[in-house]
């Protein structure tokens, strides 16, 4: 059975991390998350390239057999931002106990629902990364912060909550958009008012991180920051791939020394 925790009252978690008008906006169109042909078909497109990511990260950081059917076996993964439940479905079938987090009680529905109808074990909450400091969760040995960063009220205090809540000799993968001229005008003009492929709003250039930004905001917690590693789309083929090109989509590392 998926578990879902007890929630506020209100339509979102509270918490300084949160941007009202952000998760408003997810949650207005939290019931497709699993259509491929939906609003979060880009998601859909681009899930394949950061699985295989996330999987080669965690095997080479835990050396665990890339052969077995269940490699991340008795390792807990959070999910910060889960939205609908696309990366933490599959990481709970790779073996990962996994605790799904998102600040829109819409989204912890829909993922929720999902996770039950396929029968796996996914604990969902609607809260924030403060909101699991504060109250001693974790710690976890993964952590995904995928596409979130960017939507949050104060991303610097946000990273190193989250960096709060990953266990000794654990692994945070934080992917995110460049604030580039180049991402200005494909990841959010492009993206949003030519191809339709976003919804109108969907992204403020204004947030979008340099990826040393993300260096900056980590450089006072204990902890290493590897990349970035570029993420491109191939319009003619329509697949993602991991590259060189940083310019519009990357992802870092974050580890936490050993015990």
């Amino acid at each position: 059975m998926t578990a879902i925790e007890p929630t506020a009252a209100h339509p979102h978690a509270e918490g300084r991390s949160v941007d009202p008008e952000d998760v408003a906006r997810f949650s207005r169109i939290a019931a497709e998350w699993w259509d491929p042909n939906g609003k979060f078909a880009p998601l859909h497109r681009f899930n394949p390239v950061r699985l295989d990511f996330i999987r080669q990260q965690a095997l080479a950081r835990f050396g665990r057999d890339p052969r077995a059917r269940a490699p991340f076996e008795g390792l807990r993964l959070l999910d910060i931002g889960c939205g609908g439940g696309l990366l933490s479905e599959p990481m709970s079938r790779l073996g990962f106990t996994v605790t799904g987090v998102d600040a829109s009680e819409r989204n912890i529905g829909t993922a929720a629902a999902h996770a039950g109808e396929s029968g796996l074990p996914i604990t969902y909450r609607c809260a924030t990364a403060e909101a699991l400091v504060d109250e001693g969760a974790g710690p976890f040995d993964v952590i995904l912060n995928m596409e979130v960063i960017e939507h949050v009220a104060d991303p610097g205090d946000y990273l190193r909550s989250c960096a709060q809540l990953l266990a000794p000799g654990g692994l945070m993968i934080v992917a995110t958009l460049n604030r580039t001229l180049k991402a200005l005008a494909l990841a959010k003009l492009g993206a949003e008012y030519v191809l339709r492929w976003l919804p109108p709003g969907t992204h403020d250039w204004n947030k979008f991180l340099h990826p040393e930004q993300i260096r900056v905001f980590l450089q006072d917690v204990p902890v290493e920051v590897k990349g970035p590693f570029g993420v491109t789309f191939d319009p003619l083929t329509g697949r993602w791939s991991l590259g060189t090109d940083t310019d519009i989509n990357y992802m870092m590392t974050v580890t936490r020394p050993g015990a």
